[in-house]
């Protein structure tokens, strides 16, 4: 009783600190965000996109470059269009590909963060306080500048207990209430009829009610993309592919040692040469001590990295449009349940880590992930591990206190630090305050560098990102209309590219069929179409990898899928960039890598190997049966030749090469080329469990043993008797 009461004691002070807070900062931080607008003019961007060849020509004339900007992930790429569109000469390069690191491997939330609102208000602590409130404006922002990649998304929280009840709905309106007049959409209570009618996969048993809340969502990785390509339109030099080896200095004139640009190395052509530049940013994410220690070997650290891994589900998992939130999982931290392009995004884990350029997420990471959502599923929806679509690993640029001791008490804000040497250093942070941080990291810049901007202060908050001027929820109807694509692709393109659409679609080849005219599709399961594989190479895909993880985002949704449709991205690609045979094999064998390490494919594979085989002697005896029907030839062992020829006695005799290959690899967990029967028994007794979803090759051997079962029936009845009706 003591304890409820301390409960309620806390929820009453809450909400008293969190109004009064709120209240007071409503008048001070919300000014007219509309009259400042139209006092701000943003510059017209460029029509043209120019090539990636034409951005290496910039970058290598020799001119010198006001602002040079390391790392194209979401706070580069930001800095860069701050910086451009306030009318300094930029250039930005990326060692790897846009958003290639954390910034595609995020949550996919636009949030301001209730659970540092709740530590704010309970630590009094004001610091926490500001940055949930700046969050929440560059929410706002995020959504006006780009409505076709990102939109409100409501979030469940179940209440299983019924003092919990006003203690989360106060939270929740605070949440609102510092939001002030950039909130989303109010957030509201529901009962428990109400909760499970609109979540119904939710468990039954306890439950209270629910608190509805409102955040955003984007396609991350095309989020970051659209902002450099952004920046690109108004004259930004942007190159992917391209890695700072070595930073330069020059005594300024005073004796202090200043940097005065860098060496880099363009990985496409391999040639290195030198960059000029008044001033460097570093935005590099987990990578910011390396150029810290670039610029000064002597540094201390200042990144404490952490591992956050999510998992894809099926659709079925969640509602189309609700999204649920676990706020106190076994560990503590906070689990988000989303449904994301027509999947279901589950994560993330919390855990320190070292920082590598290929994170991997990790078995047991995965089956955290899964008991815990366990607990708040209904018993009709079975959690199984074969359902694991994709699964992967982002490490946070997480800024250290060395007062605290573990990672969850590591705040996302972030800092701005200038060297003795002028290096510009942009850690910490997140997503949803890429733009802010973008700003004040050009704004240290201006002053540490005595800059000349054309506007001295930054223009971006009414500035809309690549493709965003001309897009309307309705817009997919012309699309459909125009130029005859099947709705579904329709509204994919007009979510992914906005009014860049219509220039997608004028790619697209014709299907031969009455319906729909253009857009074949590069997989059955999903809306991508061959003219985006074309496109995506004009938006600087120099490789396969750069194309399944970031232009389209197959690999993060279905990595199994992504698998499959690499041999006709590679082929369509290699028309695009000019490429041999051996340069197509090596595409399709670095993409597999990267499917088998950084997506979890090899986690899904070594997860079945673990299993124990479950199987009465009936079903065992069913099974070696089925196997014995495909190796004709009693080998012991399928092989390729084995399963072209069962294909062909069901009408698939025009089947790939290499998606003869993907069947074998579903099942060939030993990895020599050839199934065998262990295999098999092993497979089958995964999907027994439900640790497997699905295997082609098991519905091959199913479908040959009811062949031969047919067969027999027929030769069984007489020619009389089965004509013979009743």
């Amino acid at each position: 009783m003591a304890s409820r009461l301390y409960q309620i004691g806390v929820t009453t002070l809450s909400a008293t600190i969190g109004t009064v807070l709120a209240t007071w900062t409503i008048d001070r931080w919300n000014s007219p965000h509309t009259a400042i607008a139209e006092m701000k003019r943003p510059p017209k961007r460029k029509r043209t996109l120019v090539s990636r060849a034409e951005q290496m020509k910039s970058l290598m004339s020799g001119e010198e470059f006001d602002v040079l900007i390391i790392g194209g992930g979401a706070t580069g790429a930001g800095c860069a269009l701050d910086a451009v569109t306030r009318g300094l000469k930029t250039a930005l390069v990326e060692a790897d590909d846009f958003a290639s690191g954390t910034s595609s491997r995020s949550t996919k939330l636009i949030h301001g963060g209730v659970r540092y609102l709740q530590k704010a208000i309970l630590g009094l602590d004001f610091e926490q306080y500001r940055m949930v409130k700046e969050a929440l404006q560059e929410r706002a922002t995020m959504l006006e500048s780009a409505p076709h990649l990102a939109h409100p998304l409501p979030i469940m929280l179940p209440v299983y207990q019924w003092w919990q009840v006003p203690y989360y709905w106060v939270g929740i309106k605070c949440y609102d209430l510092v939001a002030g007049d950039r909130n989303v959409k109010s957030s509201y209570y529901l009962s428990k009829q109400d909760a499970l009618e609109l979540f119904p996969m939710l468990k039954k048993d306890k439950l209270c009610g629910a608190i509805v809340y409102y955040d955003g969502q984007q396609d991350d990785a095309r989020m970051c993309l659209a902002v450099a390509l952004t920046a690109a339109r108004h004259g930004a030099t942007v190159c992917n592919h391209v890695e700072v080896l070595q930073l330069h200095k020059k005594n300024d004139g005073t004796g202090k040692q200043v940097l005065c640009g860098a060496k880099v190395k363009d990985h496409m052509s391999g040639k290195e040469f030198n960059v000029k530049a008044k001033c460097i940013i570093n935005a590099t994410g987990p990578f910011t001590d390396t150029i810290r220690k670039m610029d000064d070997p002597t540094v201390k650290t200042i990144c404490c990295p952490s591992s956050g891994v999510h998992i894809v589900l099926p659709g079925y998992y969640s509602p189309d449009q609700m999204g649920l939130l676990d706020p106190s999982t076994s560990d503590g931290r906070v689990i988000f349940f989303l449904p994301w392009q027509r999947q279901t995004i589950a994560g993330t884990t919390d855990l320190p880590c070292e920082i590598t350029h290929n994170p991997k997420p990790t078995e047991d990471e995965i089956q955290f992930i899964l008991n815990e959502i366990k607990n708040y599923l209904n018993a009709d929806v079975e959690v199984r591990r074969g359902d694991v679509l994709s699964a992967w690993s982002g490490i946070r640029p997480l800024v250290s206190d060395p007062n605290k001791e573990d990672t969850q008490s590591l705040a996302r804000n972030h800092i701005v630090h200038v060297s003795p040497s002028n290096l510009i250093t942009i850690a910490g942070g997140k997503w949803t305050t890429y733009r802010a941080m973008a700003e004040h990291t050009v704004d240290a810049a201006i002053k540490a560098c005595n800059l000349k901007p054309e506007r001295p202060e930054a223009v971006t908050s009414y500035l809309k990102i690549e493709g965003g001027q001309g897009w309307t929820p309705t817009m997919y109807i012309r699309l459909v209309q125009d130029f005859g694509l099947e709705c579904e692709v329709a509204q994919h393109l007009a979510k992914s590219y906005g009014d860049r659409a219509f220039a997608v679609a004028k790619m697209a080849s014709l299907t031969g069929k009455r319906w729909p005219i253009i857009g074949n599709r590069i997989h059955p399961d999903f809306p991508y179409i061959d003219a985006e594989i074309r496109y995506g190479v004009r938006e600087y895909a120099c490789n396969a990898v750069d194309m399944i993880a970031r232009r389209l985002r197959l690999s993060f949704l279905n990595v199994q899928a992504a698998q499959e449709a690499l041999p006709v991205i590679c082929d369509i690609m290699g028309e695009e960039l000019k490429w041999s045979k051996d340069e197509k094999e090596k595409q399709i064998k670095a993409a597999s890598d990267f499917l088998a390490g950084e997506m979890g494919l090899m986690v899904n594979r070594a997860s079945k190997e673990r299993i124990p085989i479950k199987l009465s002697k009936d079903e065992i005896q069913t099974y070696i049966k089925r196997f014995q029907l495909i190796d004709k030839e009693n080998k012991g062992y399928v092989s390729i030749n084995d399963i072209r020829r069962a294909l062909k006695n069901f009408g698939d005799g025009d089947i790939s090469g290499e998606q003869l290959h993907e069947i074998l690899r579903e099942i060939d967990t030993n990895m020599n080329g050839q199934v065998e029967l262990d295999e098999y028994l092993q497979m089958m007794s995964a999907i027994k469990t439900g640790d497997v979803a699905y295997s082609r090759f098991a519905r091959l051997a199913e479908m040959e043993d009811q062949k031969q079962e047919a067969q027999a029936l027929k030769q069984k009845i007489s020619v009389d008797r089965s004509g013979g009706g009743l």
